[in-house]
């Protein structure tokens, strides 16, 4: 166990962005949490969106002020930038770069586009990140009810001398210190995110549900069976793990389905998926997979599109719409 040190509300200065404005451009998931959180927290804001954007009703509705994303560059003092990562290289040069001053912060969740070049931010600005670890809506609801989501700081570029205490500040300001603040780097946090969302996440979870549900089917089970054994119950096992980790996973199964994980589970993992895992972090730390991202954004995300329309037509899909359709509880969480 490393001796990582985590950082609370009493390490925090939130005075220090008691006379600044913070321009959060973008309001979707992460967006609308921050700018919340912040204003709840007695934080001049303001949110920086397109003329055409949908959310600026939404925005104003939530009582915050809304401008362009070039005002909002040039009226804030830290400018936080939570909308998509695709659309973030235009954003920085066409609307931001040109309107922020020297001394001026420069803050993001997520460390993709300055570890890999599409954000170049000049030296005279601090570049800092506060990456809190849940999506926006669980960030946003456990604020208002007086708790916080652990986050990740990073300062890739302290231009003020300050800027490490002023990411602190931030991180109180929007409840990431009422559960801990860990400190790290734009490159670790940026190379083990893409690595968790690619491995088990989002890529492996999905991969194995699919694998799972299929092996089902082709031995002659009925979809629905499979719905339920594959897919509808991995929400209770992942709230065990998350709650008290693998161990308390363990004790809470049958003894019959602890064993089958034992015995099992390392064959399903075995060492040709491990030297898998090991490639595609070699892929992410030689920058691959960045450039390959990339290029798919700028010819039109050809394979993005067919590959979410081939698995969006999946069997699986259909049957987990149906059973869904027919489960009240799913309608009260969503609620």
């Amino acid at each position: 166990m490393s001796k990582l040190k985590v950082l609370y509300e009493e390490d925090c200065d939130l005075n220090l962005l008691k006379d600044k404005t913070v321009a959060v451009i973008g309001y979707g998931s992460q967006g609308h949490a921050h700018a919340l959180n912040l204003a709840d927290s007695g934080v001049q804001v303001v949110v920086g969106l397109r003329e055409d954007s949908k959310s600026r009703d939404k925005a104003k509705d939530d009582g915050l002020e809304v401008m362009t994303s070039a005002e909002a560059a040039r009226a804030g003092d830290l400018v936080v930038v939570l909308t998509q990562e695709h659309v973030q290289k235009d954003l920085w040069e066409n609307d931001l770069a040109p309107n922020m001053k020297a001394g001026d912060a420069l803050v993001v969740a997520h460390g993709f586009n300055i570890l890999y070049g599409q954000i170049i931010p000049p030296p005279e600005i601090d570049v800092i990140m506060m990456a809190p670890k849940c999506p926006g809506h669980i960030f946003r609801r456990m604020f208002t009810q007086g708790r916080g989501v652990p986050g990740l700081l990073a300062v890739e570029q302290d231009a003020t001398g300050n800027a490490r205490a002023l990411c602190l500040a931030y991180g109180k300001g929007v409840g990431c210190a009422r559960a801990g603040i860990i400190e790290t780097t734009f490159k670790d946090e940026t190379e083990s995110d893409l690595f968790g969302e690619q491995a088990i996440l989002c890529g492996g979870v999905t991969a194995l549900i699919h694998a799972s549900f299929d092996t089902l089917i082709e031995g002659g089970y009925e979809p629905e069976i499979a719905y339920f054994e594959c897919l509808n119950e991995l929400k209770l096992i992942v709230d065990l793990i998350f709650e008290g980790g693998i161990q308390l996973m363990r004790y809470s199964v049958s003894d019959t389905a602890q064993y089958g994980d034992l015995t099992r589970g390392p064959r399903v993992i075995d060492g040709h998926v491990r030297k898998s895992m090991r490639k595609i972090l070699r892929e992410i730390q030689s920058g691959e997979f960045a450039r390959e991202w990339i290029l798919e954004n700028q010819s039109g995300r050809p394979v993005f599109n067919r590959r979410n329309a081939e698995d969006n037509a999946l069997l699986i899909e259909e049957v987990g719409e149906q059973l869904r359709s027919m489960m009240s509880w799913t309608k009260e969480l969503k609620g």
